[in-house]
């Protein structure tokens, strides 16, 4: 027995070997030895093939199959059994489906791009619609609220009355002042007309005083026409002093009369005094109507009011907001990329659809760009020509307009999003 023997298994030598040769138990017999020839090459030794024992406590396995294989395909030649190639067709079948499905997907994805390329859409718009805030104009104590949350109400409504006892005192006494002043008016105009009166009394007594004037000076002319002898000289002197006197008496009346046309003056400028202050009074009596009708808050326009903040006996001050309106006419605001605005243009058509209605789509048009990206009128631009710049695609609004059809089957307010698919092609 050689030192590669183990206990427990038998060795037996062949005649004709070069070695020792192992069988293990349960295992194939080596091929039969072949003859000494000297002459032919040194034959190839067969390494032994052996198997560990199994444990003596432990119970036999079962063989494995695939070793059991492997011993079968050992026997037959000592090479492991060849899977059985794949058939023709089947080669066929695979490469006609992964074919299909390429060109499916071809297809598919051209048409899609066919399809695309004529519309425009994005995923950053929402509603929009003017929103008012509805402030008090002057102070003063809630005495009514007329209008329920969430109400919808016309142009001209009383939303809420103030108490308007103070204005109406402030009225009462704006038109007091505006009779008075009415008065004085009417009491320069009758001074005015007696000055005018008292002109024209000047202007005849001017006509009277010529006409003695012109008198004198005729009895004077006739006096030194004739002889001296003829008259006295008493008579020539009266008749001198007649003509002085009676010059003296025009020259008079002719002041007084430009007196009254002076006063006359005087008394027009009080007039327009007067008339003034006949307007001011009237200023004063509409500013005191408007004050008071500032006690009732009106709707400015057609709409909804929400967001109340006011309730009964709360004293307001003038510019403190009351509510918000919000009016019936909306749009659609759509923040499309820069990029897509090259065939974007006014009147286009727009399918709009509100993410609150998804079964219901909208008709509308473009109707207007706004001149500016949307971050230049945010309450921090960029500053691109500071720091470092990194290019990002911006955003432009989109006005776009509903047209006329029913949208009673969609409940819409400003802020809710909507996916507008712009037709441009």
């Amino acid at each position: 027995m050689d030192g590669g023997s183990r206990p427990g298994r038998p060795m037996a030598r062949q005649d004709g070997e070069w070695g020792y040769s192992a069988r293990i138990d349960n295992a194939p017999l080596a091929p039969p030895p072949q003859s000494l020839d000297w002459g032919s090459p040194r034959p190839r030794r067969v390494q032994p093939d052996w198997r560990p024992d199994p444990p003596k406590d432990d119970p036999p396995k079962e063989p494995d199959k695939d070793n059991a294989k492997q011993d079968e395909a050992r026997k037959d030649g000592g090479q492991e059994p060849k899977k059985p190639p794949t058939p023709r067709w089947k080669k066929l079948l695979y490469w006609g489906i992964g074919l299909l499905v390429l060109a499916t997907l071809t297809i598919a994805g051209v048409l899609y791009w066919l399809h695309s390329r004529h519309y425009e859409t994005t995923d950053d718009a929402f509603i929009d619609g003017y929103i008012s805030q509805i402030a008090a104009q002057v102070s003063g104590r809630v005495t009514r609220i007329a209008f329920a949350d969430n109400q919808q109400v016309k142009a001209g409504q009383v939303l809420i009355e103030l108490d308007r006892r103070d204005y109406q005192v402030k009225l009462d006494q704006a038109i007091a002042q505006r009779a008075q002043a009415q008065a004085q008016l009417d009491q320069a105009k009758a001074q005015l007309g007696l000055q005018q009166a008292n002109r024209d009394q000047a202007a005849a007594n001017v006509r009277v005083t010529e006409a003695d004037l012109q008198q004198a000076q005729s009895d004077l002319a006739r006096y030194r026409a004739v002889d001296p002898k003829a008259i006295t000289r008493q008579q020539l002197d009266t008749s001198s002093s007649t003509v002085r006197s009676a010059q003296a008496r025009l020259d008079a009346n002719r002041q007084a009369v430009a007196g009254a046309h002076a006063q006359i003056e005087a008394q027009r400028a009080a007039v327009a005094a007067s008339e003034a202050s006949v307007k001011q009074a009237g200023v004063t009596v509409a500013n005191a109507e408007l004050q008071l009708s500032y006690t009732n808050v009106l709707a400015p326009a057609d709409g909804q009011v929400t967001k109340r903040t006011v309730d009964l006996g709360n004293y307001v001050n003038p510019g403190q907001s009351l509510l918000a309106l919000v009016s019936n006419q909306m749009w659609v605001t759509a923040n499309f990329k820069e990029t897509q605005l090259a065939l974007l243009k006014p009147g286009q058509y727009v399918r709009v659809q509100v993410d609150a209605c998804p079964d219901f789509d909208i008709n509308a048009r473009v109707d207007s760009f706004q001149a500016g990206s949307g971050s230049v009128f945010s309450a921090l631009p960029a500053e691109n020509a500071t720091g470092n710049y990194v290019k990002v695609v911006q955003r432009v609004p989109v006005r776009i307009n509903f047209e006329e059809q029913d949208l009673s089957r969609c409940r819409m307010a400003p802020g809710m999003s909507v996916s507008p698919r712009v037709t441009v092609r």
